[in-house]
Order: C-alpha cells, then sequence, then structure tokens
C-alpha cells in the first residue's frame, strides 16, 4: 500500500510546475524536440510507478502513450537520434557532456542504462529506486535555459544535428 502522498509525489509537483509558455516549441528542431518530450514523458512515466499503485488509470494511461511513442521514435530522423548522441560523443566531447544525464546515459552505447519497460533504468545491476535527486536533477537539466536554446532551429545543437545528417547522406 502506498501512502496518500509519497516523496516521488513532489518530483512530479516540481515536473508540472515547469512551463514552456515563454519558449517556441514549434521552432525547435523537431526530433530534438521529439526526444526532448520523450525524456519528459519517461521521467513522468518512472515517477508515476513509484508515486502510484502500479494499476493506477494514470499508469496504465501512461503505458499506453509510450507504446504509441516507439513506433513515432523510429519514424524518419528521429530513427538516428541514438547514433547522434554517440557521434556528439565522439566529435563533440564538451557539448556531449553539457547534455542532460538522461540523454548521455540512456543513449550512449558504451553504458548499460536504459528504458526498461518505459521505466528509466540507469543501472541495471540495482534493484533499488530511483532516487527522487535523480529525478529532479534530470527535470532541471532539461529545462535548463541554454538548452532549450539549443535545440531551437539554428541553436548550437540543432546545428550540430544538421551537421552529423549532412555527414550520415
Amino acid at each position: 500500500m502506498l501512502l496518500e502522498k509519497n516523496e516521488y509525489q513532489h518530483v512530479l509537483d516540481r515536473l508540472y510546475s515547469k512551463s514552456l509558455v515563454l519558449e517556441s516549441p514549434g521552432d525547435f528542431n523537431q526530433v530534438l524536440y521529439f526526444y526532448f518530450m520523450d525524456s519528459l514523458a519517461h521521467i513522468d512515466f518512472s515517477v508515476c510507478i513509484l508515486a502510484y499503485n502500479y494499476h493506477n488509470i494514470r499508469n496504465k494511461m501512461n503505458q499506453e502513450y509510450m507504446r504509441w511513442r516507439i513506433d513515432e521514435e523510429q519514424k524518419g530522423d528521429r530513427a538516428l537520434f541514438p547514433e547522434f548522441i554517440n557521434w556528439l560523443k565522439v566529435n563533440y566531447k564538451e557539448k556531449f557532456d553539457s547534455l542532460p544525464y538522461l540523454w548521455r546515459v540512456i543513449y550512449d552505447k558504451s553504458t548499460s542504462a536504459g528504458y526498461r519497460s518505459f521505466r528509466i533504468v540507469t543501472d541495471p545491476d540495482s534493484n533499488q529506486p530511483t532516487p527522487v535527486n535523480s529525478f529532479n536533477q534530470w527535470i532541471d537539466e532539461f529545462f535548463d535555459q541554454k538548452l532549450l536554446k539549443s535545440m531551437y532551429d539554428g541553436g548550437s545543437l540543432d546545428g550540430l544535428f544538421k551537421e552529423f545528417l549532412s555527414k550520415k547522406k
């Protein structure tokens, strides 16, 4: 039985206090925006599993949504995003190091981290829940103004993604 409101509920409060009101998501590189939203969806799903009973309707709705995203991430240039992250690691180490931790650990093929049943698993060998502070850190990283600005068309991360795509063709 879960408490009425546990420590993970506060992470959801933190996530949902964030806003893109002053941003223009339509001007973001659409692949980067997809993975930005995808990461937030995985954070939400992972926290909800810890904050609510697994069979809670919120978790069931999230599962349905996440299943849809699996097909969506294979469309067009989206499928190249994991390879792009690894390319940054080799060719632009400083930019790679400035990315949100979650992108670095999930998509870096040298780590064992990944999404397991849509949950974020940074250490598959651990049976401990992801600490609250990790979720708070990831949320702050994704809403960092420097990252958001870099994802706009013409931003630094957008430019590197376009460079990466040009070398793929």
